[in-house]
């Protein structure tokens, strides 16, 4: 087992409305990210995946707040730390952010130089100018981003070298953890391609130690991450290596979501497209059950009612359903 990177125990997390109701956006979820690993996280709109990750950071802003759990990031626990302290220690250099819509992120009237300043002054305020544009200068390049660009304003990119800048300024201290949220959904495919292959540079050359890839697209991940883990309604239902979450989930979630794309992976590709009937429930009273259990054709009168635990399913998997593994796999097989 490599070194852990991050730890989540029990995070939970909810939003305040103006109304001063309670929204349950992140209800009791725990991971692990060894260094050298990245983990995927699926899921479809309002499951609660860039909630996690703006959770993750510790970095809270109403009308997200923080109710219990903790982060462990490097064996630090930052789950009561002061905003500040959050800003000035571990946003950049210990946890890095690449938001949604992120080729919107850059002030077009600045240089993107400056942003790379700001962020390195951020944490090292001693450093020199010239110190920065040479360390920028040689991330950059080693990115496939040419010098040039450091003196370019951002409407003067493409797209996908908006996203690529975007993401080189977010790792450009070397942060233990990468938490990247849909960053290829608003590329074309080429651009898809470059980014994808850019972030697996930043593993292997060692800028980044770990990272969380956020899409709703489950084979997306497959050819991304090591491990898959998937969310629905505010919960973890299931995780596991790539491979296992693509080709063989247990979830009937999870199955729904593999169902309900265009996959291009042998074995997969011919099975028909089957939508997902209903919608997610409301999380300002999440169901007593299975939260999934409205929506699930397998479904019971003990889904509906009994509270569904974690099931350890051995080597690392896990899954949340009433019922068992050889249960799943009879009722897939009869289906």
């Amino acid at each position: 087992m490599g070194k852990v990177m991050l730890e989540v125990n029990n995070l939970k997390t909810k939003y305040v409305t103006r109304f001063h109701e309670d929204v349950y956006a992140v209800d009791g979820v725990s991971l692990k990210i060894e260094e050298g690993k990245s983990l995927g996280v699926a899921g479809e709109s309002g499951c609660g995946k860039s909630t996690l990750a703006l959770s993750l950071m510790g970095y809270y802003f109403a009308p997200l707040h923080y109710i219990s759990g903790e982060i462990i990031v490097d064996g630090k626990n930052i789950s009561n730390m002061k905003p500040n302290d959050i800003r000035r220690k571990v946003l950049g250099n210990e946890i890095a952010y690449i938001p949604q819509a992120a080729m919107n992120a850059l002030n077009p009237t600045a240089k993107i130089i400056n942003f790379v300043e700001d962020v390195v002054h951020a944490h090292e305020p001693k450093v020199s100018k010239k110190d920065i544009y040479d360390m920028a200068k040689q991330r950059f390049e080693i990115l496939g981003l040419p010098e040039q660009v450091l003196q370019k304003h951002s409407v003067e990119l493409s797209g996908g070298m908006k996203q690529r800048t975007v993401i080189a300024i977010s790792t450009i201290l070397s942060p233990k953890v990468l938490i990247a949220d849909e960053p290829s959904s608003a590329l074309d495919v080429t651009s898809q391609k470059m980014v994808i292959k850019m972030m697996r540079e930043l593993m292997e050359k060692g800028f980044i130690k770990s990272m969380i890839f956020i899409t709703h697209e489950l084979p997306l991940l497959y050819n991304v991450t090591d491990d898959i883990m998937v969310m629905y309604a505010g919960q973890i239902v299931e995780r596991g290596t790539a491979k296992e979450m693509v080709f063989d989930s247990y979830h009937p979630y999870s199955r729904g979501l593999m169902g309900s794309i265009i996959v291009p992976e042998a074995g997969v590709r011919e099975n028909k497209l089957v939508a997902i009937p209903g919608t997610p429930p409301n999380l300002k009273k999440p169901p007593q059950g299975c939260r999934f259990a409205e929506r699930c054709k397998y479904a019971t009168d003990s889904c509906k009612t009994n509270k569904i635990e974690e099931v350890d399913a051995g080597n690392g998997r896990m899954y949340r359903c009433y019922m068992s593994q050889e249960k799943l796999k009879e009722v897939y097989d009869n289906d």
